[in-house]
């Protein structure tokens, strides 16, 4: 374990509990962990050091039965951190879902054993600073210019791609569960997502700096790969690579097309180009913009497509130099101009 990145994993995850949880002794807290993986033992530690009074129960070392009686001891408003190297199954019972349904705060952490590496352990562990103005200023705000947007152009080298005649109703990922229903989610965090009314609204062409390969890690390509869309499909490629080609034939194989749905606005300042980790789940956090392949979403339903009726929702990054919105410069040189 990399102990000097322990002083601020642990402040990182002190901030978290406060401002996005507002978590407090009156609760109480349950970290469910393994120690499988550098990153799974540093953030064991940290959450040991912030909730001092917590209970934490190491998934190997108990039977399911064991753990789900200490779920089930929990009230609402009470937290939980699921810390894995991997992803935690009991059996039928979805452990973030439940704890949702009952009402209890919820800071997952899945899959750390796909970023060993010091720098990894480094980016993941910076990736959880939570500057609670820049994300409920840029969050907020992106939000309320997508609700009203007609138009968006992404410029990517030499290419554009071009949203028209408006956006669903965009979603935030910030640390604010004011509105929401459910408390907490996959940590890192940081996003604002939507995408077209109607996904012929989307053409054009971009370049994709990394994508999520077959094997869910992040791929980064030596060369941009610029890619063609048409009416919201995606139907050429130049300077592909075959991992990409997979991908693509991977969707192919159980879909009619290569839809491309979700327009990620990423916000993690933690994440970019040149401080990537291998899980395209952090990785899609990145200060940038990504798009999503595949007819699978959770959130927006189509016509022909009820939500997450597809099977893949494939996010790739965006070599993105500006994001347009209604002609307002939003993003530029890796910062969002708002």
């Amino acid at each position: 374990m990399p102990l000097n990145l322990l002083p601020t994993a642990t402040q990182n995850i002190t901030d978290t509990l406060r401002d996005v949880f507002l978590h407090d002794d009156s609760h109480s807290a349950l970290v469910i962990y393994d120690l499988d993986s550098p990153l799974s033992r540093i953030l064991t530690q940290a959450y040991r050091i912030a909730l001092p009074h917590g209970t934490f129960i190491n998934f190997n070392d108990n039977k399911s039965t064991e753990i789900l009686a200490q779920i089930e001891m929990l009230q609402a408003n009470d937290f939980v951190a699921l810390v894995q190297s991997t992803s935690f199954r009991l059996s039928a019972f979805r452990i973030r879902i439940e704890l949702f349904k009952k009402q209890i705060k919820v800071a997952e952490h899945p899959h750390l054993g796909r970023m060993p590496s010091d720098k990894e352990v480094n980016t993941y562990i910076n990736a959880l600073a939570y500057d609670k103005a820049y994300y409920h200023h840029t969050g907020h705000t992106l939000k309320e210019i997508l609700a009203s947007a007609s138009t968006a152009v992404v410029n990517s080298g030499r290419e554009k791609l071009f949203y028209t005649e408006g956006f669903e109703t965009p979603k935030i990922n910030i640390g604010d569960y004011r509105t929401l229903k459910n408390t907490g989610g996959q940590f890192p965090i940081g996003e604002v997502f939507t995408e077209a009314k109607s996904l012929k609204n989307l053409n054009g062409k971009t370049n994709i700096m990394a994508f999520g390969d077959t094997n869910y890690k992040v791929n980064i390509p030596p060369h941009p790969i610029t890619i063609t869309i048409e009416n919201g499909i995606l139907t050429q490629t130049q300077n592909s690579t075959p991992e990409f080609e997979a991908v693509l034939a991977l969707i192919k194989s159980e879909e009619d097309s290569v839809l491309v749905r979700e327009l990620g606005l990423g916000l993690n300042r933690a994440l970019s180009p040149q401080n990537v980790v291998s899980d395209m789940g952090t990785f899609e956090r990145m200060c940038g913009i990504h798009l999503s392949l595949g007819a699978k979403h959770g959130i927006y339903a189509k016509e022909g497509h009820k939500r997450n009726s597809g099977k893949f929702h494939i996010d790739v990054m965006i070599d993105t130099d500006t994001l347009e919105i209604d002609d307002r410069v939003v993003f530029e040189d890796g910062t969002w101009r708002i």
